[in-house]
């Protein structure tokens, strides 16, 4: 449980490290986020902090939003995430958050929707072997048999099947941060991000 805040990713692309060696890399942008919100164990049970990220037009704030951030005198958010937290009594309502929390070679986690493939069959989804390839055989790419010889004679639930396939929530641990621009709200992580590009992000720092 640690700090952390959201981004969106930018991309990948090839980062040269000081031996010239060609890294894989993704870039994040992560314009200050701002603390809407303090969780407390006497209010809440749990400590933690509440980040707010992208500014929303006045188009399209509705009331009950545009109250809670005048309340709070802070500018409305669209997107809000809570990262649990061992201590908070340093941080105060209103306060940002800047990629300057991060530093160059600390190694991060970071979470974001994976991609969506669509319907896959239980080869693509679950790398079943599939069926023989051989001439008469009626079963290439089939799931097989899904029934059990017990008394039950049901489909537990939770078997592999075909389905639809990921659109799920990935989070991938041990990001290397290669640089933080703060001038230009800017991370480069080693490696993948799950998620598409200009997907929503959260980056902490507990990995």
């Amino acid at each position: 449980m640690a700090l952390g805040m959201l981004g969106r990713k930018l991309g990948m692309m090839q980062w040269f490290d000081a031996q010239g060696n060609a890294l894989a890399a993704t870039v994040i942008e992560a314009e200050p986020n701002v603390v809407v919100q303090i969780k407390t164990e006497e209010s809440d049970g749990y400590r933690g902090l509440q980040m707010g990220f992208i500014r929303l037009k006045e188009a399209r704030v509705n009331r009950s939003i545009q109250g809670r951030f005048e309340k709070i005198k802070v500018e409305p958010r669209r997107h809000l995430r809570e990262f649990r937290m061992d201590d908070v009594s340093t941080y105060q309502v209103g306060q940002e958050i800047t990629v300057g929390i991060f530093q160059e070679g600390e190694r991060i986690c970071v979470s974001g929707i994976s991609k969506g493939k669509g319907f896959a069959g239980v080869m693509k989804r679950h790398d079943f072997r599939g069926g023989d390839a051989s001439h008469g055989s009626d079963s290439h790419r089939r799931p097989g048999s899904i029934g059990n010889i017990r008394a039950t004679g049901k489909v537990f639930r939770g078997h592999p099947m075909a389905g639809h396939m990921g659109a799920e929530r990935v989070t991938v641990k041990g990001l290397m941060v290669l640089k933080a621009d703060l001038a230009r709200n800017l991370v480069v992580l080693k490696g993948a991000v799950p998620g598409p590009r200009g997907c929503l992000v959260e980056l902490r720092k507990d990995a």
